[in-house]
């Protein structure tokens, strides 16, 4: 795979090489979702940074990218554990899951942010890497429809919060249906939004 930064040597030398993302990070519901995703000579055209899509491309593209990646993992740290270890380090330990998860280990990761979860893979952080390389592009696209179709779900659980509509995010829509309703099991309770209405509550 070339440097998409300098078109020469980033990643010259290795043979299997993943890249990983996670979506998730900013909303006040649900849990952060990682994937990673190790390709051969064939990429789906069109892979790129999941939030430049529209959801059908999204859907069409994760089929694509099931199909032709030599190995593909989805994981997750779960909505506990985000209140446990705090969102970051969450993030890296789903990311870290969805890497171990993978069919092939990679002699290479590439990892889209500055962070790097603690695992024994050689690895890169890059910033912006699911607009630069495909790997991560596609590791981008794989959570992002496997989280998206999980709040979806939730909203027939959860009927009036609109989670299918916001994902989760902190919409006025989402933070009206928190104050009016309260808050659900699939909330965040160290985000400031959500402990503000505990606090309010527990205080009533």
């Amino acid at each position: 795979m070339p440097d998409l930064f300098s078109g020469a040597t980033f990643t010259e030398g290795y043979s299997c090489i993943a890249g990983v993302d996670e979506v998730g990070r900013g909303p006040l519901a649900g849990d952060v979702v990682a994937a990673a995703v190790i390709f051969g000579d064939e990429v789906p055209e069109g892979v790129t940074d999941s939030k430049k899509l529209t959801a059908a491309h999204r859907e069409r593209l994760s089929a694509a990218i099931k199909s032709k990646a030599r190995a593909w993992c989805i994981a997750r740290a779960s909505v506990q554990e985000i209140d446990a270890l705090n969102i970051l380090q969450a993030s890296l330990l789903a990311m870290h899951r969805a890497v171990a998860g993978l069919a092939q280990q990679p002699d290479l990761v590439l990892v889209d942010g500055n962070h790097l979860p603690r695992w024994p893979y050689e690895a890169r952080p890059i910033v912006g890497g699911d607009a630069l390389e495909a790997t991560i592009g596609a590791a981008s696209i794989l959570a992002k429809v496997q989280r998206d179709a999980e709040m979806r779900a939730f909203d027939a659980q959860y009927p009036n919060y609109g989670f299918a509509r916001h994902k989760g995010y902190p919409t006025r829509e989402h933070l009206d249906a928190l104050a009016q309703l309260g808050v659900t099991p699939l909330h965040r309770k160290s985000f400031a939004p959500v402990k503000r209405l505990i606090t309010q509550a527990n205080l009533s």
